[in-house]
C-alpha cells in the first residue's frame, strides 16, 4: 500500500470528531482511535512494513508498549524477522513479575514503536524502562505524531524520534 493510500485508510478507519480527553489529560475536538486502525489487517500489515524500514543493522529487537504498541510490534517483527517484546504499563505481581514479556537483555538495541504520540509520556516511560535494564533504544517511531509536544519531549529526553505520519499528513488541522 502506498503511503498516501495508507494515510487515507487510517483516517477513514479511525478519525472521530467530538469532545475527547486524551491520555495526557488534554482536551481535543478530534480523536484517532488506534484500535480502529490497528485491527484492520491491511493497515496493520502496511504499518509493520513501514516500521521495518526504520530498523538499523544493529537493531536486535522491536518493542511495543501495551496495549496499543503490541500489534504494531508484532507486525513489524513479522515484516522484518526480528524478535519483539511487550513493555508492560505496570509490573505484574504474579508469575515472573517482569515489566516486559519476551526476551530483553542488557545488550539489545531496540526499535520502540508507538501508536499515537501526543506528549510522548507513555513511550518515554517504556523507553526509560528499556534503558534501565541496560538495553539501548535506537529510535522511537510512532504511527502518528499529533504535533502536540511529543517530538520535543522525546528528543529532550535524549531519544531519536520519527513518525510515519503527522496529523497534517492525515489532513487534520487545528
Amino acid at each position: 500500500m502506498q503511503r498516501e493510500e495508507l494515510a487515507g485508510r487510517i483516517k477513514q478507519a479511525a478519525y472521530l470528531e467530538g469532545e475527547f480527553t486524551l491520555r495526557s489529560g488534554r482536551k481535543s475536538h478530534y480523536y484517532l482511535d488506534k484500535y480502529l486502525f490497528e485491527t484492520q489487517p491491511d493497515i496493520l500489515k502496511a504499518l509493520g512494513e513501514m516500521f521495518a524500514t526504520y530498523l538499523a543493522g544493529s537493531t536486535t529487537l522491536i518493542a511495543g508498549a501495551e496495549l496499543g504498541g503490541v500489534g504494531l510490534a508484532a507486525s513489524t517483527s513479522m515484516a522484518s524477522g526480528r524478535p519483539w517484546v511487550i513493555i508492560r504499563n505496570a509490573k505484574k505481581d504474579y508469575g515472573t513479575g517482569k515489566p516486559f514479556e519476551g526476551k530483553l537483555t542488557d545488550g539489545d538495541s531496540v526499535l520502540l514503536v508507538e501508536d499515537i504520540a501526543t506528549t510522548g509520556g507513555q513511550v518515554l516511560e517504556a523507553a526509560k524502562m528499556i534503558t534501565g535494564l541496560g538495553a539501548k533504544v535506537e529510535r522511537i517511531v510512532s504511527v502518528i505524531d499529533r504535533q502536540e509536544g511529543a517530538r520535543e519531549n522525546i528528543e529532550g529526553a535524549g531519544f531519536v524520534f520519527d513518525s510515519l505520519f503527522t496529523k497534517a499528513d492525515l489532513g487534520i488541522t487545528g
